[in-house]
């Protein structure tokens, strides 16, 4: 199988991963990966248990801008998995997701943290949270570039969450470890809140990240 068609045949896995983990619902949440110049990604309103290899959409990152190839149109969010990977070179995979706890939270607009060393992963002491915009939309777009500075993972405002890795598989895993650390601070706060880790304590975190990787396939 060309790298396409393994590319393809991993985004209807990871979908299924996500789906059976609770990440998503139906056809709630998108994944999308870069192949070379293209960007491949989950077609609008499919559920992953209907969904194929041939039905990804196919996108220019650079070029003509929201051009696509395929039977079924992209995912609606579109906008913010190319801006992303137009903006940042080094992403090569992204998972949205509806996740129940970092839904919750986003809801709430509370960023999460750092009440678990695990925050390392996404780049820094917080995740953050994007400011609300309607799904689809440019504004949407603009605001998760902005809560994504220099971090792999944010809250969606009023609609869920997103994480980004160099991999799809990477993504898919801190797709998993955001909805975990969601999931922890929610209880956290039930109980009266907890106490967090320093801005250096996860330096620390993530300079012993960088020799050994948690989620790297």
């Amino acid at each position: 199988m060309s790298e396409e068609g393994d590319l393809r045949a991993e985004i209807v896995a990871r979908a299924r991963e996500c789906d059976a983990a609770g990440l998503n619902r139906g056809s709630s949440g998108n994944l999308s990966a870069r192949c070379g110049e293209v960007m491949l990604i989950t077609p609008s309103a499919v559920p992953c248990d209907r969904l194929t290899p041939g039905m990804i959409a196919r996108m220019p990152v650079a070029g003509d801008y929201g051009a696509w190839e395929g039977p079924l149109r992209p995912s609606s969010e579109w906008r913010f998995h190319l801006d992303l990977m137009r903006a940042r070179p080094e992403i090569g995979g992204i998972v949205h997701t509806h996740s129940p706890f970092a839904t919750i939270l986003a809801i709430a607009r509370r960023p999460i943290p750092a009440i678990h060393y695990m925050i390392a992963a996404f780049g820094g002491p917080e995740i953050r949270c994007a400011d609300y915009a309607r799904y689809g939309t440019a504004e949407l777009s603009a605001h998760v570039l902005a809560a994504m500075a220099g971090r792999l993972g944010c809250l969606m405002a009023n609609h869920g969450a997103l994480a980004a890795g160099p991999t799809l598989a990477r993504a898919t895993w801190l797709a998993h470890e955001l909805e975990a650390l969601a999931h922890q601070y929610y209880h956290a706060l039930v109980i009266g809140g907890g106490n967090l880790l320093t801005d250096a304590q996860i330096a620390e975190t993530a300079e012993a990240f960088a020799g050994y990787l948690p989620g790297r396939d």
